[in-house]
């Protein structure tokens, strides 16, 4: 069904762990254009929490409880694991619902194009949360390309790495390739998605995977790819649960000059520590973290953009209310599902 363009559009989330929990529900609390109406939690810790934390939203203990509430909703947000997303997101269409759909998006991408198509004939609107193109340091280097102070850009460098070794504790430690599982389809569908906005159309690609976590039949805990871009660009990926030690967030050489960050964005822990994204420090990135810019012995640091995780809701709004573009077209996760396939075919 449609939204109606002078009330809230009425929000489903479907999970709490750290997706809902963190990201979704605070975003559209926060968010006068969306009402939180009901939540989807069968863990009854879980649902106890969502219940203190959104006292307004009825929370229902599963799938189907939701769906008989269809009549009642607009949108509903899928923060569950990969391998639900499909069946949750075609019922969703299915009952006239707008979707978001979590990454990894899908686990193939023959159900990302089934869903696209769905939607498209059902009337209505599917997007996928791509937060990373809101990060605080995503949006400076692409500031800093626009500027064209790098000249032209040969190399792109971006790392995802932490120290993790006992394993995240939650269902990336044990879904398999073939359910969408596995580090290069997490955090790649993150990193592969930034370069593909910053430098275009891949044109090659080659990748490596590794499982060397807790879990021996599980799928990739760390894993390195390298895309050729139409433009001539050569990004080199780095995922990695088990790094000791990180490297560079981002390293990107041009004929002029580079740039290096350190670090990861810090929307993510702030959210989760409770901060409101309407906090006048949410998503300001402390001084000594900002990134470095010039050559060799003659560089300076560059002023973070502020990180913009609620802009993702901002312009879905709009975009429901037929007022602009999605936040993120499906056909970009899409592309980057089917470089994920490319390297998983050829490890």
């Amino acid at each position: 069904m449609g939204t109606r363009a002078a009330a809230p559009i009425r929000t489903a989330v479907v999970g709490f762990g750290v997706s809902g929990k963190v990201f979704h529900t605070p975003l559209i609390a926060a968010n006068p254009e969306f009402s939180l109406d009901v939540i989807v939690t069968a863990q009854p810790e879980r649902a106890a929490e969502a219940a203190r934390r959104h006292p307004q939203a009825r929370i229902v203990g599963t799938p189907q409880e939701l769906f008989a509430l269809a009549s009642e909703l607009d949108l509903v947000i899928l923060g569950t694991p990969p391998h639900t997303h499909f069946g949750l997101a075609a019922t969703a269409i299915a009952h006239g619902l707008h979707v978001v759909v979590d990454k990894p998006f899908v686990p193939t991408s023959a159900l990302g194009e089934e869903l696209i198509s769905r939607a498209a004939d059902g009337g209505v609107q599917l997007t996928v949360f791509q937060n990373r193109r809101w990060d605080a340091d995503f949006l400076s280097l692409q500031k800093i390309l626009d500027g064209g102070a790098l000249g032209e850009v040969s190399s792109f460098e971006s790392r995802f790495e932490w120290w993790r070794p006992e394993g995240f504790g939650n269902w990336r430690d044990t879904v398999s390739l073939s359910d969408g599982g596995g580090i290069l389809h997490d955090l790649g569908a993150h990193l592969i998605d930034q370069a593909i906005q910053l430098f275009g159309p891949v044109e090659r690609s080659y990748g490596e995977t590794a499982n060397r976590g807790p879990h021996p039949d599980a799928a990739d805990t760390e894993a390195f790819v390298s895309l050729l871009h139409a433009s001539g660009v050569r990004s080199r990926l780095w995922m990695n649960g088990m790094a000791a030690q990180a490297g560079a967030r981002f390293h990107v050489l041009g004929s002029k000059a580079g740039y290096t960050k350190w670090g990861l964005d810090g929307q993510e822990p702030a959210l989760a520590a409770g901060l409101p994204p309407s906090d006048p420090g949410y998503g300001m990135e402390p001084q000594e973290r900002w990134g470095l810019l010039g050559v060799e012995g003659a560089t300076s640091a560059i002023p973070a953009e502020r990180g913009g995780y609620p802009q993702f809701y901002v312009q879905l709004a709009a975009a429901l209310r037929g007022h602009g573009p999605l936040p993120v077209d499906p056909a970009g996760p899409l592309e980057v599902l089917k470089v994920i396939e490319g390297i998983h075919a050829r490890v």
